[in-house]
């Protein structure tokens, strides 16, 4: 409702928002924020280091992804060039190696390491991890390189 003042001649309404109750609300929310904020911790997030495994797997996966974003694939144990393969081809040719591997062996699955060119985007990665996830390779690691 507007308020009538008297001055002098007459009355007359005023038309001037009342801030007076917005600046109240306003620093009630600022002193209930000030008092929660060192309340909420901040969730820790445990970032994969380089080096963590005792020993490096006697035989294993490799993928590797160069700049284009061709995919190859190889034993870790067979010499020479690794074989190029499809975005489809990928999760079951991966497989097929890792039993080879495995009978080889008599253990559990070969683990696959990714090795990316330093200059892909993060996305083809994860997109390559998820092809072997849904196929159902259960060990994927990246491979990395250290900085003398």
């Amino acid at each position: 409702m507007a308020k009538i003042a008297a001055r002098g001649r007459g009355r007359r309404t005023i038309n001037e928002i009342n801030m007076v109750p917005f600046i109240d609300v306003m620093l009630v929310l600022l002193i209930i924020f000030m008092v929660t904020a060192p309340l909420i911790t901040p969730s820790v997030i445990n970032v994969p280091s380089v080096g963590q495994a005792d020993r490096q797997p006697d035989r294993f996966v490799v993928v590797t992804i160069d700049k284009d974003g061709a995919l190859a694939v190889r034993d870790s144990r067979t010499p020479g060039e690794a074989q190029s393969v499809s975005e489809r081809e990928l999760g079951p040719r991966v497989k097929q190696l890792q039993q080879l591997a495995s009978e080889a062996d008599a253990s559990a699955p070969a683990p696959v390491i990714i090795s990316a060119d330093k200059t892909l985007t993060y996305e083809t990665v994860i997109k390559t991890m998820d092809r072997l996830q849904r196929a159902g390779v259960a060990r994927v690691g990246l491979s990395v390189q250290q900085q003398p």
